[in-house]
């Protein structure tokens, strides 16, 4: 009986270290979303200073990352990958010693381009090397994040259990990025790119804008998006609908997004094997038109435990959605990884954009009618994902 090729593609040691890269990078975003309480206490913040210690790093990685995944397509992929860890580490530990605002801004403002050059540029290696199964890899990528994002508020728990504080969890995150980067630098050949070519930035961004032209790599960014409407964007507005609209405490709040991220969580588990049985495409339109009628079923319910346990839902049936379409990204550009960066980074500048303009909405109409507009999501992806025949 002969091995499945995957298993002789992608070398274990490095497949580890590539998970491993994005457990790091959501282990990061978990415990910085529910250490940021202690950071602001322990270090006298304003709001403002909060604000803009989210915000400008952020800008600032969507203005370097299609730079460097440009220059990841010129050969540049493990030099990018190395360095970028080197700084990923680097960045953690200032933020773990950091005494006030300008350190932490300094800490935020290398953490947040690094990550795209460790992480991002990471899985770029990952899906060249297999091609025949992005959406499997993908999978697993995927899953390594549920797990960051669940695991880094515990972490934070336990450490605050223990009397340690906030500062130890980042000097921990900073120690395993160097072990996971010593793993992944001794992975050479996973991280080869195409050979180095002269770079003509004129020719290039001509080369990106014709990529963006394309009607399936257009398609393939704005359904990343439209998904993210029943992801990310969802996720950040929970806490705030249970309580505000739906009337129930905090801790309830708390508990609704612990059910969403949870649930998610085993999602992205149970979706590895289905992935190996089923096309991509063919889960997704069945998932997103049963998340169209329990979205608004959650919405219209009139207990919150109801609402909870259709919350718990729409965590399991969103599974595998980021999956599955970034995987179709790559495969629209094959050979092209760094540019599936780049693009993505231009067009996650435009999709935050949304968050602010659902703001907008509530304030002018409420957040329940702003919520009613995240069933674009799963709308958009029945219209524009292609059809499968049977057989």
């Amino acid at each position: 009986m002969t091995h499945p090729p995957r298993l002789l593609k992608v070398p274990l040691a490095f497949l580890a270290a590539a998970l491993t890269t994005e457990l790091l990078d959501e282990l990061v975003d978990g415990v910085t979303g529910a250490a940021w309480p202690l950071v602001r206490h322990d270090l006298a913040l304003s709001y403002l200073e909060v604000g803009l210690l989210l915000g400008l790093p952020a800008l600032l990685a969507n203005l370097v990352e299609p730079v460097l995944g440009v220059l990841a397509d010129f050969g540049q992929r493990r030099t990018l990958v190395l360095g970028g860890g080197l700084v990923f580490a680097a960045s953690l530990a200032l933020f773990a010693l950091a005494g006030g605002f300008w350190p932490l801004l300094a800490a935020l403002g290398l953490f947040y381009p690094a990550s795209g050059a460790f992480v991002s540029l990471t899985q770029a290696a990952l899906m060249d090397a297999e091609p025949g199964r992005r959406e499997q890899n993908m999978a697993r990528w995927s899953l390594a994040g549920s797990v960051g994002n669940v695991v880094g508020p515990l972490l934070v728990g336990l450490a605050l259990t223990l009397g340690l504080g906030w500062r130890p969890v980042y000097g921990l995150l900073a120690a395993l990025t160097g072990v996971a980067l010593v793993v992944v630098w001794r992975s050479p050949a996973a991280l080869a790119s195409r050979p180095a070519a002269p770079l003509e930035w004129r020719g290039t961004v001509r080369g990106l804008w014709a990529a963006l032209r394309r009607g399936e790599v257009w398609r393939a960014l704005l359904l990343l998006e439209a998904a993210n409407l029943m992801l990310d964007v969802l996720r950040g507005f929970l806490a705030l609908y249970f309580v505000d609209t739906v009337g129930t405490t905090p801790g309830t709040g708390g508990l609704a997004v612990a059910v969403f991220t949870g649930v998610g969580l085993v999602g992205d588990v149970l979706v590895l094997p289905l992935l190996e049985r089923v096309p991509g495409v063919r889960y997704l339109r069945l998932s997103a038109l049963v998340t169209a009628a329990v979205f608004p079923a959650f919405l219209l319910a009139p207990s919150v435990a109801v609402k909870l346990a259709l919350l718990g839902l729409l965590g399991l049936l969103n599974a595998g959605w980021y999956a599955v379409l970034q995987a179709r990204l790559y495969a629209s550009l094959p050979e092209r990884s760094g540019t599936v960066m780049a693009l993505g980074s231009v067009a996650g500048m435009a999709g935050g954009a949304v968050p602010l303009l659902l703001g907008a909405v509530a304030g002018r109409f409420g957040l329940e009618t702003a919520l009613w507009c995240l069933l674009a999501g799963p709308l958009a992806l029945l219209v524009g994902l292609p059809r499968l025949r049977p057989g």
